[in-house]
C-alpha cells in the first residue's frame, strides 16, 4: 500500500462519515418536525434521504479524481464506468417515473 492510497483513505473515510451524519441529522429533525406538525417536514425529510442515496455516488467521483490526479490509469477508467452507469442509472429513473 502506497502513502497515497492511505490518505485517499482517510479523504473517503471523512467524507463518507460526514455524508451519514448530514442524513442523519436531516432525517432526525425532519421526523421530529413531523411528529409536531405533519406535512411540515417534506424538505428536510426527503434531503435526508437524497444525502444518504448521493454519498456512495460522491465516494465514486472523489475516488476517479483521485486516481487521475496519481494517473492510476486502469483505476480511473473502471471507477469512471461506475461513475457512468450511476448517471446512467439516475437518469433512466428520472425519465421512467416522467420527471424529465
Amino acid at each position: 500500500m502506497k502513502a497515497g492510497d492511505t490518505q485517499l483513505e482517510i479523504v473517503i473515510g471523512k467524507l463518507l462519515r460526514v455524508g451519514v451524519i448530514l442524513s442523519t441529522v436531516c432525517l432526525a429533525l425532519g421526523l421530529a418536525i413531523s411528529l409536531a406538525r405533519p406535512g411540515a417536514s417534506t424538505i428536510l425529510l426527503q434531503a435526508g434521504i437524497l444525502l444518504l442515496i448521493a454519498t456512495p455516488a460522491a465516494r465514486v467521483v472523489l475516488s476517479t479524481i483521485e486516481y487521475v490526479i496519481a494517473r492510476d490509469w486502469t483505476f480511473a477508467l473502471l471507477t469512471s464506468i461506475v461513475l457512468v452507469e450511476l448517471i446512467a442509472g439516475a437518469i433512466a429513473a428520472l425519465v421512467f417515473h416522467k420527471k424529465i
